[in-house]
């Protein structure tokens, strides 16, 4: 006997079945609508990307994470050597497109992305190697109305789909290098320090703590930044977000004050003028709807090495990580063109926010269940092609009409029906065809009655439950 093939998907890769495929529609329908209603335009762009495109952009962990494409030689031989890989993220590609197309995009180009990306992670709960990113950037600007835009943008994404209890943390890498300084943190030392600060909502204070002495902290400066990162985690702390931000603001600039670095320093200059930035995001968000959900959290730090100014984040309670995060990186695109590109984006996790909405039921019923509005049943094999024109004239009113395939008993086709979610079935016998109408049947309540033809797509209408974008 044949050994059976492994059927499973490879490891941290998944098939979506429909009712999934549904949800992730729904959900991705509802951020292109919400993207676009600010002036974003959509991009797409290759899931192979050249090596040296992504080396070198995300930091010594996200390096690691990049799935390099084996090269191959003449003979279709592996040569062990790599000149291609697959997407880690959509930022670095943009950065890459504004580059290429500076000349023919407009001065602000303002672009949202929904593609996979792939990175070489261990698989476990919640993560894969295969996932979607959901991103949105503005490419041009320093005004801080686009930190305070994208914000907002967020929030009505989130709010749409049902979530109220969110909270975007706001911080600046500018301020956390002053933080760094302000402590003792070695300048050689800082980008691995903010590595394990990262780490924070996983591994706790303690985890921390012990992170940076394992990277070449001094025990004491390592306490002394873990500590602080503990502070500013419980600041964020109270039910009114505005009086939090001011006490959070009001401690940063207790805490730069009091570092011993020169008062000129490009680092006290850097963090006092992004302490600035800070409050004017602040006060910008307070007319959007991002009002009551921006939060100031000076432990924020964001992993990844090409941020140069505000990074933001989206926690959500009873959830380990974020739902998405971003920020201002100025420098990236440079790195292409020589040219400096302001820049500033966020990314939402498909992937997450899937997960959260199923597990508080938060898709709406016709999303997850209603397949098709009605069903046209086969009453014999010489009312088929009776059948398959009342569909066309169903579907060519704007319903959905799923058709049974053959000839079949009505009690037959009444439980596909019902397994199906479908909320209507239509019977085109030889009496309703003699009579010039159409028997309806409403699967939730049982009532069927005869209806004139014409009046069918109308009553199906009215009183089917309708799909949300």
């Amino acid at each position: 006997m044949a050994s059976q093939t492994n059927t499973q998907p490879a490891r941290g890769m998944r098939d979506f079945l429909p009712d999934e495929v549904r949800r992730r529609e729904y959900v991705i329908g509802v951020i292109g609508d919400v993207y676009r209603r600010y002036g974003f335009e959509p991009l797409e762009t290759p899931a192979v990307e050249n090596i040296d495109t992504l080396m070198g952009k995300y930091g010594e962990e996200g390096d690691r994470l990049i799935f390099k494409i084996l090269k191959r030689g003449e003979e279709g031989r592996q040569t062990g050597e790599t000149d291609l890989a697959l997407r880690y993220d959509l930022t670095v590609p943009l950065a890459r497109v504004v580059a290429e197309y500076r000349g023919k995009l407009p001065r602000v180009f303002k672009r949202y992305q929904v593609q996979p990306v792939w990175r070489a992670d261990r698989p476990q709960k919640g993560r894969f190697r295969e996932f979607y990113q959901c991103d949105v950037d503005v490419v041009g600007s320093k005004g801080l109305v686009v930190e305070a835009e994208l914000c907002a943008a967020v929030s009505d994404v989130l709010h749409q789909l049902g979530f109220s209890d969110f909270t975007i943390r706001l911080n600046d890498r500018r301020v956390l290098t002053g933080v760094l300084d302000a402590v003792g943190v070695p300048a050689a030392l800082h980008g691995s320090a903010l590595v394990a600060v990262d780490k924070f909502d996983k591994v706790g204070r303690a985890g921390v703590e012990q992170e940076l002495a394992t990277r070449g902290l001094d025990p004491p400066v390592a306490a002394s930044l873990a500590g602080f990162v503990e502070m500013s985690s419980e600041g964020m702390g109270g039910s009114d977000v505005h009086t939090a931000n001011e006490r959070q603001l009001a401690a940063l600039d207790g805490l730069l004050a009091s570092s011993g670095e020169e008062p000129g320093s490009d680092a006290r200059v850097a963090a006092r003028q992004a302490l600035i930035d800070l409050r004017e995001v602040l006060a910008l968000t307070r007319v959007t709807s991002a009002a009551l959900h921006v939060r100031l959290d000076p432990s924020l730090a964001r992993g990844l090495s090409y941020y140069t100014g505000a990074i933001m984040e989206i926690a959500v309670p009873d959830l380990a990580g974020s739902l998405g995060g971003g920020g201002r990186y100025d420098g990236l695109i440079g790195m292409f063109s020589g040219e400096q590109v302001p820049a500033c984006g966020f990314s939402l996790g498909l992937e997450r926010i899937l997960v959260v909405m199923a597990e508080r039921g938060m898709f709406p019923p016709s999303v997850t269940r209603v397949n098709a509005d009605v069903l046209v049943t086969v009453w014999s094999r010489e009312r088929t092609i009776a059948a398959l024109a009342l569909a066309a004239e169903l579907r060519g009113a704007g319903l959905r009409v799923d058709v049974y395939p053959e000839p079949d008993k009505l009690g037959k086709q009444f439980k596909y029906a019902a397994s199906r979610n479908i909320p209507f079935v239509a019977v085109l016998g030889d009496d309703e065809a003699s009579r010039g109408v159409v028997t309806i049947k409403d699967m939730n309540t049982g009532e069927q009655g005869a209806i004139a033809r014409d009046q069918v797509a109308d009553l199906v209408s009215a009183r089917s439950p309708k799909p949300k974008a």
